[in-house]
């Protein structure tokens, strides 16, 4: 009875609770606030105990009391224009609790498979190209702030999660996501404000991964309960990583959200776009920000078991596809921005180029600024005259670039049989002609239509073509 009593005490004296005012992992030293909005914060205090909060750019009070049962609390504060002035902030329930080295400026959430998950450093034997004089300069951003959210899966929804905010310095840079951190990189040298990451993938997770119970239920195929006494690896169930990584971060304030994911759901492409769609819903009606932009990452080019078969080009198609239901997303090209040598990789080392693409997607689109290129020429229609087809584009007024050989084209006849076609411009009409000895009447044309082809074809200001195909044939 007496060690009962003196661990029973001993927890009491250990609750956060019951000192401080508990704050999450996100709000840390270092953390990067949304500008110019009402950006949300929470915790815990005791239960219906009063808890101020008292940011340092304004000095202003916000009041608010701690749910009576769980003492969970919740207030937004108003957040200024972005800069580099670091602030604080002090939460008081009657003893007080401050982060520091608080910046204003753009937060973004980033989250999908181990393509997003990747840091700076690599996997073992993948290295990321440039990595080293990305993390020897990184102090150079001071500015760009990272919260890695840890790999976790749970069938019940969680409140809390590590991930506490890390400055851009060598000593840290190396664990960052190298897309995410690319990507913050870029819109820094763009807005020249402070960017935050929140880092949240798992490597393998399906999109399913990412999706709340009470959606899953509503998929045929797809059951989650029957998951649980399952031999599957934690990255393989559907639900986990949304209850135990994302759900406690739901609400804080971004501006928006990027996606690299795909891999793990090649093969379901008729059913992805759908599936999506009401992630990218869901989260948007969960974070209160129903207009949030999402922008993500076209999946790249791999062996995926057969580089020439296409059931990876049809996911790829598919990704497209989504975007094109999703109000306020859009899609970054890859396919020309991976080396013959990563026909066995699927973690592509150029991740820099991805990252600044997302960032001029998101610096056009997001913050309206004209100019940034942020479209990717994409198959409008086809002319076909005997052995001869003209295909006509959109992004493309200024034609393609000259110097290069158009390769990656294929046409097949009735027999549905591809072959390698020529490819040649026509200047004048921005349309590029293809034609192939083989195939007397095209009937389908197809370009970089594999599980692996490297695209090769871009527009005057860089922007790869997007891999297309003219027939729907299964």
């Amino acid at each position: 009875m007496k060690l009962r009593n003196t661990l029973a005490g001993m927890a009491l004296l250990a609750a956060p609770a019951l000192s401080a005012v508990d704050l999450p992992d996100i709000f840390s030293d270092n953390a990067v606030l949304q500008q110019n909005t009402d950006a949300r914060l929470w915790g815990w205090s005791k239960p219906g105990k009063k808890v101020t909060v008292t940011p340092s750019w304004d000095g202003k009070t916000y009041t608010v009391t701690a749910d009576k049962k769980t003492g969970r609390w919740d207030v937004a504060v108003k957040t200024p224009a972005a800069s580099f002035t670091p602030y604080s902030i002090t939460f008081d329930d009657g003893e007080k609790a401050t982060i520091d080295n608080v910046l204003i400026g753009e937060v973004w959430f980033c989250s999908g498979q181990s393509n997003m998950e990747m840091p700076l450093r690599g996997f073992w034997t993948q290295p990321i190209m440039g990595a080293a004089q990305t993390i020897a300069y990184s102090g150079k951003y001071p500015g760009i702030r990272v919260s890695t959210v840890p790999k976790k899966g749970s069938y019940t929804p969680q409140d809390r999660v590590e991930g506490k905010w890390k400055t851009s310095n060598p000593a840290d840079a190396h664990e960052f996501s190298a897309l995410g951190y690319h990507f913050a990189q870029s819109l820094t040298d763009i807005l020249n404000v402070p960017v935050g990451i929140i880092a949240c993938a798992y490597g393998g997770s399906k999109v399913e991964g990412w999706i709340p119970q009470e959606i899953l239920d509503t998929y045929p195929g797809w059951d989650m309960n029957a998951e649980r006494d399952s031999t599957l690896q934690e990255y393989e169930r559907i639900g986990v990583m949304y209850n135990a990584m994302l759900h406690p971060l739901i609400g804080y304030t971004v501006k928006g959200f990027l996606w690299n994911q795909g891999e793990s759901n090649v093969g379901r492409h008729n059913e992805y776009p759908a599936h999506q769609k009401e992630m990218i819903e869901t989260w948007r009606k969960q974070w209160g920000q129903p207009d949030a932009p999402f922008y993500f990452v076209e999946m790249p080019p791999w062996n995926y078991g057969d580089p020439d078969a296409d059931y990876a080009a049809r996911f790829r198609e598919c990704q497209h596809h989504a975007a094109g239901i999703t109000p306020n997303s859009g899609v970054v090209c890859t396919t020309d921005v991976v080396f013959p040598y990563e026909l066995e990789d699927v973690h592509a080392s150029n991740k820099r180029d991805i990252g600044e693409r997302l960032a001029f997607m998101a610096a056009n689109r997001t913050y309206g600024i004209n100019g940034i290129p942020a479209t990717y020429p994409a198959f409008k229609s086809m002319d076909v005259t005997g052995n001869k087809a003209v295909l006509h584009f959109d992004n493309a007024d200024a034609g393609f670039t000259p110097n290069d050989v158009l390769e990656g084209f294929e046409v097949a006849g009735e027999d549905r049989v591809f072959h390698p076609a020529e490819a040649t411009e026509d200047y004048e009409t921005r349309t590029i002609v293809v034609t192939s000895d083989k195939v007397p009447e095209i009937k389908a044309v197809r370009y970089c239509f594999r599980n692996f082809a490297i695209g090769s074809v871009k527009d005057l200001m860089g922007m790869p073509l997007v891999p297309f195909r003219t027939d729907d044939w299964e």
